[in-house]
């Protein structure tokens, strides 16, 4: 009997049913909202991409200042000597002042034998350099680091580095593969960067997606003894005729570099 003493009237349990029924239905109802356009969790794989922007074409001056910054690559390890890594073949090969910044094992996360992560570099540069092309390179050195949060590190070291240089040209390039097959991890960092390059309308090179370094020239390339999986200076010499390839066909705008070969071999001077 109910709290208040009152007796409740009598229903049929056909009626019952029909109610319960009912509300179910209005129940089921108010959470398919058909009429409602579904959305989608930001933390889904799902997820739509982001909008890519076209980048501009490459416009350099006469003796451009470039700043090429990146790891052990464009350190030079591996070379005869560090000068003749790739990044510093670069200054004749594009009639630049090049300013070279590499740190042995550095990445946007894990901090490097020489130096620290991406963002305290990045913060440590001079302001007056004041150069019109920046190259910010790799890298393979986060691969042991989990996913979460690399993303996050990536774009505060590239808002630190626009901010920085708001007059540059910034040209991302990404991972190149030091050992075959290619690790996950490695084609997962290449994805990342390249998505959030295009969103910003920065020019990506991707080494992997171009194929550069593949079973017929791995050995050509990268000097897998006492290089330990680094470009060997026959590597650096192809890596920057590639890099320059890259971005000549930049200059000439996106059609363009979309369809710049990608068929350059060890060896030939391009």
């Amino acid at each position: 009997m109910p709290a208040s003493g009152r007796r409740r009237p009598r229903r049929s349990w056909a009626a019952l049913g029909a109610v319960a029924l009912a509300v179910a239905l209005v129940c089921a109802l108010a959470a398919w909202r058909p009429w409602i356009t579904p959305t989608v969790d930001a933390a889904s794989p799902t997820q739509a991409p982001i909008a890519a922007v076209a980048p501009a074409a490459l416009a350099l001056p006469e003796n451009a200042r470039v700043l090429i910054f990146g790891d052990s690559w464009v350190y030079g390890s591996a070379a005869i000597v560090p000068t003749l890594g790739f990044a510093y073949r670069l200054g004749p090969m594009l009639d630049a002042d090049v300013v070279v910044d590499g740190v042995r094992g550095s990445g946007y996360l894990k901090p490097g034998i020489d130096g620290p992560a991406y963002g305290e570099r990045v913060a440590a540069l001079d302001p007056a350099l004041d150069p019109d092309l920046v190259i910010i390179e790799g890298t393979i050195n986060d691969r042991r680091l989990p996913a979460e949060g690399y993303r996050d590190a990536v774009t505060a070291v590239w808002d630190a580095l626009a901010a920085l240089y708001p007059e540059a040209t910034i040209v991302v390039m990404g991972p190149a593969p030091h050992v075959l097959p290619v690790e996950d991890a490695i084609a997962r960092i290449d994805a990342d960067l390249a998505e959030l390059a295009a969103a910003r309308g920065w020019w990506y090179i991707s080494p992997l997606a171009e194929n550069w370094i593949v079973a017929e020239n791995y050995l050509s390339v990268i000097d897998t003894g006492l290089g330990r999986n680094h470009p060997s200076t026959e590597g650096h010499r192809y890596l920057a005729a590639r890099v320059a390839e890259s971005l000549a066909a930049m200059s000439q705008g996106t059609d363009v570099a979309a369809d710049a070969p990608v068929g350059t071999e060890v060896g030939v001077e391009r």
